[in-house]
């Protein structure tokens, strides 16, 4: 399955060529140091990647700010031409990007290819808006000038992707800035390259002119990042991840203003109330939890029911959690592929251990398949006594938590008790209540009778420490453009004297 071409810095795999080295200035460049990439259904090693280091990204900074001038000339209908070719190579390499998703991530095919779809979707969205981006014109509050506002580019942008979505992060974000007019630095997760590499390709060949886009991998995320945050030319961070990484990055954004977007953790409320569909609540509630085995942040964290449905609710939702198929992403019928690494599976096991001591009743699975992938069951647990670190936790992992909540205004206030802010969920039947009770949890997206909600016309996002900024809608790509105010003085009387 897997040959490494040392020559041509490319690896095959299931017949798809992809490229290995960094890509700086328009050119995919080898490293004296490479690093495994791992398939985590098997465990075994299928491919090696060019490991860059942070002379390595100040380089691809260095084409990026070279760049950034002509990037930001480009007019808007030639920018949307381009974009529009890219999105045409991109669905014409649908199977190699899906598939190598599923090697280097495990995520089942049939999710790797919804989101594919969602990517395209999102790419096609900003293609679109290029030539849409819009400004004011007003009179002066007294009179005598007129007030235009207009909007440039930030600049040269840092984009940090995460593993658990590797072809919608980096679509998503490097979407909008070209968009916008900036050029990137793309920093990959070091579990997912390869699917960036495919995507970044996709731009080479639609003719991205060199450094605007540039893709760095490595395996010393942090050294690179702060390098690149500490140097004036850079003007924006986008990252998706943990909060505390978020953290550290706004902490290295402080000193040097650098225009920051954050999408961090998540702990998604799951609320069902006692008027709700059961049926769909347990049917949605399988797929907001188990989808990429738990590993996103607007998954179910905790599933908070209403007393008087819990029993009836836990019965569906333990069915559905049944049928499940744990197992390699390409045989069919697998619905839940494996955890990332072991590392990661660990910390799965170290989750249901920390569940079993405060009290949690275990009602399904529990425990790692065994063989050499990084499998682990879908788990349920009925949480009757509250440990508040725990329901602080971002879970991260294919474990459901049921709580019960005697009334609507105790499930919302459980449901608001967190740090978290980014997705939460709400089922009921009555729109009215539907609405009221969704202006009052403190999240950044409610879904309402649904357990999926990205879209590239919303804007994607959550409050409190799960982040700053939107990605997707009308507000993704003006996080890549700064407001200017022009002042223009006019001077009526004159003017119609002459």
């Amino acid at each position: 399955m897997t040959i490494q071409a040392e020559a041509s810095g490319t690896v095959t795999l299931r017949d798809h060529v992809i490229p290995v080295g960094l890509y700086i200035d328009g050119a995919w460049q080898p490293t004296a140091e490479t690093f495994p990439v791992v398939n985590p259904a098997t465990g075994k090693e299928i491919a090696r990647v060019a490991d860059g280091t942070a002379g390595d990204a100040l380089r691809a900074l260095d084409a990026a700010a070279g760049a950034q001038a002509a990037w930001r000339a480009v007019p808007p209908r030639q920018r949307a031409s381009l974009f529009h070719q890219a999105h045409r190579l991109l669905i014409e390499r649908a199977a190699a990007i899906t598939e190598t998703m599923t090697l280097e991530s495990g995520k089942p095919l049939a999710e790797s290819r919804a989101e594919f779809q969602l990517s395209a979707d999102f790419f096609l969205w900003y293609t679109e808006q290029i030539a849409h981006l819009h400004g004011t014109y007003a009179d002066g509050s007294n009179g005598g000038y007129r007030i235009v506002t207009t909007h440039q580019p930030v600049g040269p942008s840092l984009l940090i992707t995460p593993w658990n979505f590797p072809l919608l992060m980096i679509a998503r974000k490097a979407g909008a800035a070209l968009a916008a007019g900036c050029t990137t630095v793309v920093k990959s997760a070091k579990e997912t390259p390869l699917t960036c590499s495919l995507f970044v390709e996709v731009l080479h060949d639609a003719g991205f002119p060199p450094g605007a886009v540039n893709l760095v991998h490595t395996t010393t995320s942090a050294a690179v990042s702060a390098a690149v945050m500490a140097d004036r030319r850079l003007r924006k961070v986008s990252f998706t991840g943990s909060t505390g990484v978020g953290a550290t990055l706004l902490g290295q954004a402080a000193p040097g203003i650098v225009n920051a977007s954050m999408e961090l953790g998540g702990d998604g409320p799951f609320v069902v109330l006692a008027d709700a569909d059961l049926d769909l609540a347990a049917e949605q509630a399988v797929i907001c939890k188990f989808r990429n085995a738990g590993q996103a942040c607007v998954a179910a964290n905790r599933i908070i029911v209403q007393e008087a449905v819990a029993d009836a609710f836990t019965t569906k939702f333990l069915a559905a959690t049944g049928r499940l198929r744990v197992g390699d992403g390409f045989d069919p019928g697998v619905s839940v592929g494996p955890i990332i690494s072991r590392p990661q599976l660990d910390n799965v096991r170290q989750l249901v251990d920390a569940f079993g001591r405060a009290g949690a009743r275990l009602l399904a699975g529990g425990s790692p398949q065994p063989g050499d992938g990084y499998f682990f069951e879908p788990t349920v647990f009925e949480v009757s006594q509250v440990d508040p670190e725990l329901c602080n936790t971002e879970l991260f992992a294919p474990i459901a938590t049921i709580y019960r909540a005697g009334t609507a205004a105790e499930a919302i206030e459980f449901a608001n008790d967190t740090r978290y802010g980014l997705a939460a969920y709400l089922f009921t039947r009555d729109l009215s209540r539907a609405i009221a009770l969704s202006e009052q949890l403190d999240f950044g997206m409610v879904g309402i009778n649904r357990g999926i909600m990205a879209d590239p016309a919303a804007a994607f996002g959550g409050v409190k420490a799960s982040g700053l900024g939107r990605e997707g809608g009308h507000d993704a790509i003006y996080e890549f453009l700064e407001p200017k105010y022009l002042a223009i003085s006019v001077d009526e009387k004159a003017a119609l004297a002459s």
